[in-house]
């Protein structure tokens, strides 16, 4: 993940044209289809336990093991269905909370963008 440099004052990014670098999958994730996975740190705390940021990953079916996590969808849509949880339909403006250690597929129908805080 890149990081913004921590400048010394608070700031704004618009979030549907941040210019996101490629975080690449591991082929293990990927259940079907050609998913990219890009993003940007804005900010992590002096510790690295928190991360704030902006995900995006392109129309395809993948798994992952989340963090603890909450975020906010600014585009594209999909279905995440949590093992044995819920099945969550996502949009943009849906705020989405998920729990560190939930067993997820993500079936992305639109390149889904996120801003996101995590909690490690």
């Amino acid at each position: 993940m890149t990081t913004i440099d921590q400048a010394p004052t608070s700031f704004a990014v618009h979030i549907p044209d941040a210019v996101l670098e490629p975080e690449p999958l591991d082929p293990a994730q990927i259940v079907s289809g050609d998913p990219q996975v890009t993003g940007k740190v804005l900010w992590e705390s002096a510790d690295g336990k928190q991360l704030r940021g902006i995900w995006q990953i392109t129309p395809g079916v993948v798994t992952d093991t989340e963090a603890n996590e909450l975020f906010v969808v600014v585009s594209g849509r999909a279905t995440v269905a949590v093992e044995g949880g819920a099945t969550l339909e996502i949009g943009p403006g849906d705020a989405c909370v998920l729990r560190e250690g939930d067993r997820t597929t993500w079936t992305v129908h639109e390149t889904l963008r996120k801003a996101y805080h995590i909690t490690l």
